[in-house]
C-alpha cells in the first residue's frame, strides 16, 4: 500500500476540504479498498495507485456525477440563462457523460409546459423539484439530498450548498457544468496539456499557468476577488477548475435528512452533518452581529486513521450530536457535546467555519479555527449550568436588541470561556475566572427588572466548583469561609442573600417588595470592608429579627490565623476577596476535615473581640461555655469599632462581657491589650470571617483562664 500525500487538498478553506472528500468519493468507484486520512493539515491517500494513477484516473477515467438545480434561475434551463455548457454536455459523445445526458432530460420532461421566461417560486418550485427528484436515477440523488431536503410537501435549504444550490446570482449546476468542460481532455475548448497541470496543482499544490476567470462562491473567500484581493486595487476572481469540480463532488456526502427531536414534529427538521447555528464567540472572526447574520456553522471532521469512503459516508450520515436529550443547536452545544463525548466516532479535531456576510449580503465560509477533542471527556462542570434552563434562558436574554451592552458583553465573554474551557480539567484560576465572571453575571441580572423577569439567578453550583477553584491563597480561603456563612435553627442565612436579591430558602429572585428585599440585600459596595461590616450587622440584626437563639456566625469552611492576620495588616487581597467571594457564595460550601497546619497568631486585642461575637454553639463544642451559659453581644462594640477613635473601648467593652460570661481573660484588664497599628473599622470587617475550628481553638487556650474540666461538647 502506498500513501500518496495530496498536498493540495487542505483542510482549509472549505473548498479545499470538500475536494479532499470529492477524490476519496470518486477513486473509490475504482477502488473500494482505497483509504484517506488526515495527517495535520494534509489529506492522505493510502491506496495500491501510484501518484500517476490517481492523475490518469481523473483524465481519461473520472465519469462527472450528475448535478442540475432546473429549479433555479442561471442553471441553463430559462430563456435568460447561460445555455453553453448544459448544450454541449447533451451533444457530447464521450461516454462519460451518458448518465449526465439522461439526467438533463429527465428534467426537460419534467419541465414540460412550464413557462421559461423565469424560474418558479414558492410551492411550484417545491413541485419541480419533488417531482424530480422521484424521476432521478438513484446515483443521482446524492446530490438532491445535499441540495434540498424535501419533507411534508415543503422544502429546506442546508446552508453549505447555499439556497438551493446557488449563491446569490452564482448557480452552482451551471458553474459545475463550464467548469466540466475546461477540465475533460476530449473537450476541444480545453487542451490536455493544461488540464493536466490544473489536476496536478489542484491535487498535489504545483504550480500551473492560466487560472480561470470565474466565480468559486462561498467555498473560498482567497479567491473571490475584489478590492484589496491583489497588488492593485481590484482583482477578479480566479479558480483552478478542478478545485470547483472536485469540491462539488465533495459536497454530495453532506446528505441532510429530516429528524424528529419529538413526538409534535411528525414531519421533521432539517439535519445537516456537522451543521448548527453561529455562536458569536470562540474565534475573533466573529462578532455578537456576525452570528445573527450568519447562515450558520460547518464542523469539519478530521480523522487521524485511514478509513474507506463508506465509513467516512457513515459518519457524515450520522454527524448529529446531542447535548443531554436535545441535539445540538448551535455551535456552543456543538462544542460542548463533542467534548462530553470525549471523541465522535474516532474524530479527534474539527474544523470549524463560519457561513459569514463579508461580501454585501453574500456568505463566505470564514475558517475561525480548530477544535481539539480531548480523548477522555472531562468532569462536565460547565454542565451544571444548564440547570434550571439558566444558560438557555440568559442567552437568550442576552440576545435581545433592546438589551443593554453590558449584558451583551458579558454573554459573549460567558460564551467565549464556554468554548474555551469545555472538555478541560479546569485550573484553579480558570475556575474562579468562571465564578467570577458568574458573579458579574449574576450582579447585573439583579440590578435589571427584565433580567430578572427572563432569567432565573445562576443555578447553586455544587462543590466541585470549589474546589476546582481551590488555589491554597489566603484569599481564596477567606472567601471560601465567607461564602459558608449559614443559618441556624432551620433558618436558612446563605452569604447570596445578602449579595444578591435573592431568597434565602429557594433560588429564586426576590419579590420587588422593598421591605423584604431591606431584611436580606446588601446590594454591591465598592470596598470589601464596608461590605463585610454591612453583612455582619445585618447578621447580627436578624439573631433578633428571626428570634434565634445563637449568633449566625457559624460556616462551613473557616480560614487560617495568618489569613485573617494579613487581612487586618493590608486590603491588597481586598479585589480578589470581593469577587471570589461573589463567586463561591453560587456554590455549595463543603465542609472542612482535614485539620489546619496553620501556626499563626492574631494580635491579643483583636482575639477578645473576636471571641465576644463567636456563636455558642462553638465555644462549647471548644469546651469553653457549659450547656447553660451564653456570651451575648455586648451592647455597643461593633459601633465602638466603626467610630473611628473607640476602637480600644471596643476592647474593653469586648474584654468585660467575656469576663461576666465566665470566660476569664489571662490578661487582667489593667494590662488590656491595644488595637495598635489595626484599623478599628478593619477590626469589625474582620470579626464575620469565620476561622478553623482548631484555630480557634488554639487561640481560646491562650485567651482564657482554664476553667473546671467539663470536656469538649460533641
Amino acid at each position: 500500500m502506498n500513501d500518496v500525500v495530496l498536498q493540495g487538498c487542505t483542510s482549509t478553506p472549505l473548498a479545499s476540504y470538500l475536494k479532499a472528500v470529492g477524490v476519496l468519493r470518486l477513486l473509490s468507484r475504482k477502488d473500494s479498498t482505497i483509504r484517506g486520512y488526515w495527517d495535520a493539515d494534509r489529506f492522505v491517500l493510502r491506496t495500491t495507485f501510484q501518484r500517476d494513477d490517481v492523475v490518469k484516473f481523473f483524465l481519461e477515467e473520472y465519469a462527472p456525477t450528475p448535478v442540475l438545480a432546473p429549479w433555479n434561475g442561471g442553471s441553463g434551463f430559462y430563456e435568460k440563462d447561460n445555455k453553453k455548457a448544459l448544450e454541449t454536455i447533451r451533444g457530447s459523445t464521450d461516454p462519460r457523460f451518458h448518465l449526465y445526458q439522461q439526467c438533463l432530460n429527465i428534467a426537460e420532461g419534467a419541465m414540460q409546459g412550464m413557462d421559461r421566461s423565469a424560474s418558479p417560486k414558492g410551492q411550484e418550485k417545491t413541485n419541480l423539484q419533488m417531482l424530480l427528484r422521484s424521476q432521478m436515477p438513484e446515483e443521482v440523488l446524492h446530490w438532491f439530498d445535499a441540495v434540498v431536503l424535501l419533507t411534508a410537501g415543503t422544502a429546506k435549504y442546508p446552508p453549505l450548498l447555499g439556497t438551493g444550490g446557488n449563491d446569490g446570482h452564482l448557480d452552482f449546476s451551471n458553474n459545475y457544468m463550464q467548469r466540466l468542460l475546461d477540465v475533460l481532455v476530449d473537450n476541444p475548448y480545453a487542451p490536455k496539456s493544461k488540464t493536466k497541470q490544473w489536476l496536478v496543482m489542484a491535487l498535489f499544490a504545483e504550480p500551473a499557468p492560466g487560472m480561470k476567470k470565474s466565480a468559486i462562491g462561498q467555498f473560498s473567500p482567497g479567491h473571490v476577488g475584489g478590492p484589496n484581493a491583489t497588488t492593485g486595487f481590484k482583482s477578479h476572481s480566479l479558480m483552478n477548475p478542478w478545485d470547483f469540480v472536485l469540491m462539488i463532488e465533495g459536497a454530495m456526502a453532506f446528505a441532510a435528512a429530516a429528524v424528529r427531536r419529538h413526538a409534535n414534529e411528525p414531519s421533521g427538521v432539517l439535519s445537516y452533518p456537522f451543521t448548527v447555528e453561529a455562536v458569536g464567540a470562540g474565534s475573533g472572526a466573529v462578532g455578537p452581529e456576525d452570528s445573527k447574520n450568519a447562515r450558520g456553522e460547518l464542523w469539519m471532521p478530521l480523522w487521524s486513521q485511514p478509513a474507506i469512503y463508506a465509513e467516512v459516508q457513515a459518519l457524515m450520515a450520522e454527524g448529529r450530536v446531542v447535548l443531554g436529550r436535545q441535539p445540538a443547536r448551535d455551535a456552543l452545544d456543538f462544542v460542548r457535546a463533542v467534548h462530553r463525548l470525549g471523541a465522535y466516532r474516532g474524530v479527534h479535531t474539527f474544523q470549524r467555519f463560519g457561513l459569514l456576510k463579508r461580501s454585501g449580503d453574500n456568505c463566505l465560509a470564514v475558517p475561525l479555527g480548530r477544535v481539539e477533542v480531548n480523548e477522555k471527556p472531562q468532569e462536565p462542570l460547565l454542565d451544571e449550568l444548564d440547570r434550571e434552563l439558566w444558560l438557555v434562558e440568559f442567552r437568550r436574554f442576552a440576545s435581545k436588541n433592546n438589551v443593554p451592552i453590558r449584558i451583551q458583553s458579558l454573554r459573549k465573554r460567558l460564551e467565549d470561556r464556554l468554548f474555551e474551557f469545555s472538555g478541560k480539567q479546569l485550573r484553579p484560576l480558570e475556575a474562579q475566572e468562571m465564578l467570577i465572571l458568574l458573579r458579574e453575571i449574576q450582579a447585573t441580572l439583579a440590578l435589571s427588572s427584565k433580567g430578572r423577569k427572563d432569567v432565573p439567578p445562576v443555578p447553586k453550583l455544587s462543590h466541585r466548583w470549589v474546589a476546582a477553584a481551590d488555589d491554597g491563597t489566603p484569599a481564596f480561603r477567606i472567601a471560601k469561609a465567607l461564602a459558608g456563612l449559614r443559618g441556624l435553627e432551620g433558618e436558612p442565612m446563605p452569604l447570596r442573600a445578602h449579595l444578591y436579591p435573592v431568597s434565602p430558602r429557594s433560588n429564586e429572585w426576590l419579590t420587588s417588595d422593598a421591605q423584604q428585599q431591606g431584611r436580606w440585600y446588601c446590594g454591591q459596595k465598592k470596598r470589601l470592608q464596608d461590605q463585610l461590616v454591612d453583612i455582619l450587622q445585618r447578621r447580627l440584626r436578624l439573631t433578633k429579627d428571626l428570634n434565634l437563639s445563637d449568633k449566625p456566625l457559624i460556616s462551613s469552611a473557616g480560614a487560617g490565623l495568618d489569613d485573617v492576620g494579613a487581612f487586618l495588616r493590608s486590603s491588597h487581597m481586598d479585589e480578589r476577596i470581593q469577587a471570589l467571594m461573589g463567586g463561591l457564595s453560587l456554590c455549595d460550601i463543603p465542609r472542612e476535615e482535614s485539620p489546619s497546619t496553620d501556626g499563626g497568631a492574631l494580635p491579643a486585642a483583636f482575639v477578645l473581640l473576636k471571641f465576644a461575637v463567636t456563636p455558642d454553639r462553638i465555644l462549647r463544642r471548644l469546651g469553653w461555655l457549659h450547656d447553660h451559659e451564653h456570651v451575648a453581644l455586648p451592647t455597643g462594640m461593633i459601633e465602638q469599632l466603626l467610630g473611628g477613635n473607640h476602637g480600644n473601648r471596643a476592647v474593653l467593652t469586648a474584654w468585660r462581657r467575656l469576663h461576666a460570661s465566665g470566660l476569664t481573660p489571662v490578661v487582667p484588664l489593667r494590662d488590656l491589650p491595644l488595637l495598635a497599628g489595626i484599623d478599628p473599622r478593619r477590626a469589625a470587617a474582620a470579626l464575620i470571617i469565620p476561622l478553623r475550628y482548631d484555630a480557634l481553638a488554639r487561640c481560646a487556650w491562650q485567651t482564657f483562664q482554664p476553667r473546671e474540666p467539663h470536656g469538649p461538647v460533641s
